[in-house]
């Protein structure tokens, strides 16, 4: 049960056209004392837990076990630009803008600044106004109107640092806020860019398959010709059938994956589908070539770049202050308050007479049934939770960052090696045309001349898209995609004032 302590109830009543300045001038001298222990219990603070650093969460290596020492200085912060891709360019600049699940987090980020000036907002006193009109009624009631005013005053103390551990908290809760949202840009900044080059890489897929439809018709028809006179039987008529077919078959693949890339790059940009399919397929364009050698920071650098990393420590940052703030329920609550009223049954004379008040008390909780403790316990345990998270992304980042590594160098290495198989298997398709027409070799040796160019071919070009989608992918594990323009305050926990 809390129990006040009475400090002090000065009470009277002031006729102001009748009181001198000495009577007021001795009921304000009264009041110093206590407001100098007010001040002085203000500045009491509890001791509080902080967070561990970077190198303290979390081992950290020296380097990256796989990095290169000589290498492309990326500006992470438009590293998408390296692809020379307008519209990459376009859809990312469109997505920043008009994305609706960036729009809700920039949502969360300004009632988060709101909430930051709220908590700042119970440093200063409260006051509030008010006023009616009383009348009376019965035998002995007076018939007089009386008129009424009065003001309240109020004011908590910071004893003990409640009042600026929530402040605290409330600009931790801000900061997370803030690096989530710088999260979500890079993700689907990067979403957007690996979501064209995919696009990009079905387009190219399917002009190969065109392509040699178109090739494999002219040889259904060698085929017909040549078994009509007899020299082929009607099996190479109906192998080059099969073969045409199934080519056939794969075209309405590549053009319904295309489309659906083209509706899910339309939604990271916030319009219906329709006209992002348009734009892919009206302006078709090579296959983005990225640099394949960046130079990397060292771990601790990167994992700074990093938002999602920052976003767990803020919020480890908030739930230590709530900590703190939760210990203070254990300690004494200092209020201030004062009321001064008027009444008159004259509107012209309500304010001859002024009533008022002053009060300071303490309150001191003695027993609750542990309930607070358990709010302790309970607000201990979430920032034990929210340093495990913060430690997890800590390593999530690293492993990000290793394995895009691996995945950019390994992939450039595929698309080398299938360049050079692509153009063996062109060649080769050629000379077993030619040779077929002549009559030299038969359908079958063909046929795995056709298959195998385009089983290349089409390789090359995945290939192609799978090292322009590593780069991406290694940009954003290294922290690109975001700007700190874009969530300003972040960096200093600014609530908008």
């Amino acid at each position: 049960m809390p129990v006040i302590l009475f400090l002090g109830d000065y009470q009277g009543i002031f006729k102001i056209m009748q009181r001198g300045f000495d009577g007021r001038l001795a009921a304000k001298a009264a009041t110093i004392p206590i407001l100098m222990l007010f001040f002085v219990l203000q500045g009491c603070a509890l001791p509080k837990a902080d967070a561990p650093s970077l190198e303290q969460a979390i081992p950290l290596p020296e380097r990256w076990s796989i990095a290169d020492v000589d290498g492309a200085q990326i500006e992470l912060g438009s590293y998408w630009m390296l692809l020379d891709d307008p519209l990459i360019e376009e859809f990312v600049t469109r997505a920043r803008s008009d994305n609706f699940d960036l729009a809700q987090a920039f949502a969360r980020l300004r009632a988060a600044q709101a909430g930051a000036r709220e908590a700042r907002s119970v440093r200063l006193p409260s006051a509030s106004i008010g006023g009616g009109v009383r009348e009376e009624f019965g035998d002995f009631s007076n018939d007089e109107v009386q008129f009424l005013l009065n003001g309240d005053v109020s004011w908590e103390t910071d004893l003990f640092g409640r009042i600026s551990g929530s402040i605290a908290a409330s600009r931790a809760d801000l900061r997370a806020a803030g690096y989530s949202a710088a999260d979500l840009e890079r993700v689907i900044v990067a979403s957007v860019a690996t979501q064209t080059i995919n696009a990009r890489s079905l387009a190219a897929q399917l002009e190969i398959a065109k392509a040699s439809l178109a090739y494999q018709d002219d040889n259904l028809l060698i085929a017909q010709w040549r078994s009509q006179a007899g020299l082929v039987s009607s099996l190479d008529v109906e192998q080059a059938r099969t073969q045409r077919a199934q080519t056939a078959a794969s075209i309405p693949l590549f053009q319904s994956d295309l489309a659906a890339t083209a509706n899910a790059i339309s939604t990271l940009v916030g319009e219906p589908p329709g006209a992002v399919y348009r734009k892919l397929t009206s302006d078709p364009r090579a296959i983005p070539s990225p640099p394949v050698s960046i130079i990397r920071n060292v771990p601790a650098d990167t994992l700074r770049m990093r938002p999602d990393v920052s976003a767990a420590e803020a919020q480890l940052a908030a739930d230590l202050e709530r900590v703190g703030v939760a210990r203070t329920q254990l300690y004494p609550v200092a209020r201030l308050t004062g009321t001064i009223g008027s009444n008159a049954f004259d509107v012209q004379d309500l304010f001859d007479i002024v009533t008022g008040n002053f009060f300071a008390g303490v309150t001191q909780l003695l027993f609750d049934g542990g309930r607070t403790r358990a709010q302790i316990d309970a607000s201990q345990a979430i920032a034990d939770g929210s340093l495990a998270a913060w430690q997890q992304s800590i390593l999530e980042a690293l492993e990000d960052v290793e394995s895009a590594n691996v995945d950019l160098r390994t992939s450039n290495d595929r698309a080398t090696a299938l360049l050079e198989a692509s153009d063996g298997a062109r060649n080769a398709a050629i000379l077993a045309r030619s040779q077929y027409q002549a009559g030299l070799i038969d359908f079958q040796v063909l046929l795995t001349a056709e298959s195998q160019l385009l089983s290349a071919r089409t390789a090359e070009v995945s290939a192609k898209g799978a090292r322009a989608a590593a780069f991406v992918r290694l940009a954003r594990a290294l922290g690109g995609g975001w700007q700190a323009s874009q969530n300003a305050g972040i960096e200093t926990g600014n609530d908008g004032q």
